[in-house]
């Protein structure tokens, strides 16, 4: 951040608590050009966001988070804004996202953190949504999604060619595209994992951040962000129990079956776009810890894609070529900055 922007920042800080504001504390941010700062003030802190409006406009955020925190969701409340300047000032949910939480605990001990998760997804899925105007998940942004893993992480990261994918990989794409729309839509916060949950506390629910990128979409996005979570891995039964509570709570009368190939595409598709953004924030952006993630999001993809034999090829592909070359990257970056 310049000098200047770090001044105008201040200053209209000061103006909004009517106190000198004089230190932005860096706190932990996204993958996108969206900067967060702790606010010391005399009595508590507050969160600023930075949002340069020429590069990621704040509007988007600030109705969302308004509508949501007045409805009763767990998002921080909006103390001020300015979408000229692009900083708004939030309400400070703390350091502990529930990735920290977690990182250390066996799945039996997460589980009540999970389960809470789950229950204000189901919540969260709940919300009237008539006067937000939340655009549609659609076919072409889907399709859209699915590119950013042919172009950045197959062509530009691994060099390789995208017409040389698997000959059944176009209708592969078809049938990620169709299980999404044929799902009960509802709202999608499009990022519900476990970096962007944050424990605040006993008795208060989780935090709920980064929600600006909100769609009507497919009931199964959240909850397999949530539960084949790119950060983090659990075993096997764990996931399947915790895709099983979720069922039972928001599609009890659907068969099993039918839920769980819903859960299986839906985390394909999204699996198959966050490899494709974690290379682009490499290759555009410079941020090479991303790099990391993407291994561990290959493998939640393989291991939905045995299920389905009919894609074995695709599953063949991933595992034996793109994979390797992956970590063959991430061995070339070691050591140099994220």
């Amino acid at each position: 951040m310049t000098d200047s922007r770090e001044t105008a920042l201040l200053e209209w800080a000061s103006t909004q608590c009517q106190t000198p504001c004089t230190q932005l504390l860096p706190v932990a941010g996204d993958a996108s050009f969206r900067r967060y700062y702790r606010l010391p003030l005399a009595e508590q802190t507050l969160i600023l966001m930075d949002a340069p409006p020429e590069k990621e406009p704040c509007e988007p955020f600030i109705r969302l988070a308004r509508h949501w925190f007045e409805q009763g969701v767990a998002v921080p409340q909006v103390i001020s804004a300015s979408t000229e300047l692009g900083a708004v000032l939030l309400q400070d949910f703390g350091d502990q996202q529930l990735m920290q939480g977690v990182l250390h605990l066996t799945a039996e001990q997460a589980d009540p953190w999970y389960q809470q998760a789950l229950k204000q997804l189901t919540e969260f899925q709940q919300q009237p949504v008539d006067t937000l105007n939340l655009p549609a998940y659609t076919e072409a942004l889907l399709a859209q999604e699915l590119d950013l893993f042919d172009v950045w992480l197959i062509q530009d990261l691994l060099g390789l060619d995208p017409a040389q994918t698997p000959a059944c990989w176009p209708d592969f794409r078809a049938q990620l595209i169709d299980n999404a729309l044929s799902q009960p839509q509802r709202p999608v916060h499009r990022d519900y994992h476990s970096r962007n949950l944050m424990l605040r506390g006993p008795d208060q629910p989780l935090g709920i951040l980064d929600f600006q990128d909100a769609v009507i979409g497919p009931i199964t996005y959240d909850a397999v962000s949530l539960i084949r979570d790119c950060y983090l891995s659990w075993p096997e039964s764990w996931q399947n129990h915790w895709r099983e509570v979720f069922r039972q709570q928001v599609a009890a009368d659907l068969p099993t079956a039918d839920f769980n190939r819903w859960f299986d595409w839906m985390g394909m598709q999204r699996h198959l776009k966050a490899a494709g953004i974690f290379a682009r924030l490499w290759l555009r952006d410079g941020k090479a810890s991303y790099l990391q993630d993407i291994p561990r999001t290959l493998d939640h993809l393989c291991c939905a894609l045995v299920h389905y034999p009919e894609y074995q090829a695709i599953e063949i592909w991933l595992s034996q070529q793109v994979r390797p070359l992956v970590l063959a990257q991430l061995a070339k970056r070691q050591g140099e900055p994220a």
